[in-house]
């Protein structure tokens, strides 16, 4: 049973899953950032972190699990005990416990748990598609001394034998007003001209149609009818491609999975109001899980699985 794939996938909608009679996994939100020194923006994410004092069963994990295997909710909670006393055996034993896409849990010289977070995926998903980036300094400010500093060195300045007029100039001034009036009096009567053949154009063409459309004669019989065969995908398990805020967004992201060859639909808004975009649905399990692993291995690294069912 890989535990850590159902608490990971429990993580994108829950603060806190509890593994009982181990510890909890809890998750913060934290704002975007800026790096001063390198200049990196980093988007809002969920800092996970983990509490050995919280060990109190709330049924979430093991009903997250019977949901997924179609097991009896017992069945889940003995699944549960019996990986929780063989991850325990390994920590008394010096080892690290990795837990994928989470983090890590070892004990200290005092034997007390240590837990180093995974930062390669975000849970937040307000923040889907958005990266960090590094963005260059401006430096405006440098660029303008830098011009001053030329400026002091080498003035500008006009000589008197750039300011002399030159007498032929004069004269080719006169000869192209003279033409352009010219020209201007001659193109004032072709437009004029054109004006008119258009005029009588539209007039010729207005007639004629009044007298085609006297002439003409309508067939109104009805087109034969038209059958389309629409597939309904039904399924309570949806692989989920990203929830977005603006819904114009999702509709967007259906439109490129539907080019890349997927069944993309939208499965409609989340408790957080974001709208939820799915590559497929699945009536089974085990056909979901095989269709995330593949879709996780060739197009879509932080797809998950979401089992609900849908109005």
């Amino acid at each position: 049973m890989q535990l850590e794939t159902f608490i990971s996938d429990l993580l994108y909608r829950y603060e806190c899953v509890t593994i009982p009679e181990f510890g909890a996994f809890l998750t913060q939100r934290v704002s975007a950032t800026i790096d001063d020194v390198s200049n990196t923006f980093h988007a809002p994410k969920k800092v996970v972190s983990f509490n050995e004092q919280i060990q109190q069963n709330d049924g979430l994990l093991a009903h997250y699990i019977a949901d997924v295997e179609k097991i009896p909710f017992e069945v889940a909670n003995k699944k549960i005990a019996k990986r929780v006393k063989l991850l325990k055996s390994y920590l008394t034993q010096g080892e690290t416990l990795t837990f994928k896409n989470i983090g890590e849990i070892v004990f200290n010289n005092e034997g007390k748990i240590l837990f180093e977070p995974a930062y390669n995926l975000n849970y937040l998903t307000d923040s889907f598609g958005l990266s960090q980036f590094e963005a260059p300094t401006v430096t405006r400010e440098v660029y303008k001394e830098e011009a001053e500093a030329i400026e002091k060195v080498v003035p500008i300045a006009v000589t008197p034998e750039k300011r002399q007029s030159k007498p032929y100039l004069k004269y080719a001034a006169i000869a192209l007003i003279a033409l352009t009036l010219g020209g201007f009096g001659a193109s004032k009567f072709y437009v004029n001209q054109i004006e008119t053949h258009n005029q009588l154009a539209q007039e010729q063409a207005t007639q004629e149609l009044d007298t085609k459309i006297q002439q003409a004669t309508f067939n109104l019989n009805p087109f034969p009818a038209i059958t389309l065969n629409i597939i309904k995908q039904t399924g309570n398990y949806h692989i989920v491609a990203g929830a977005f805020r603006i819904e114009e967004n999702c509709e967007k992201k259906v439109k490129q999975l539907k080019s890349d060859g997927f069944s993309a639909r939208k499965i409609g808004a989340n408790k957080y109001g974001l709208h939820q975009v799915a590559y497929a649905s699945y009536e089974g399990r085990l056909d979901a899980l095989k269709a995330l692993r593949t879709i996780k291995k060739t197009h879509n690294k932080d797809a998950w699985l979401l089992v609900q069912k849908l109005d």
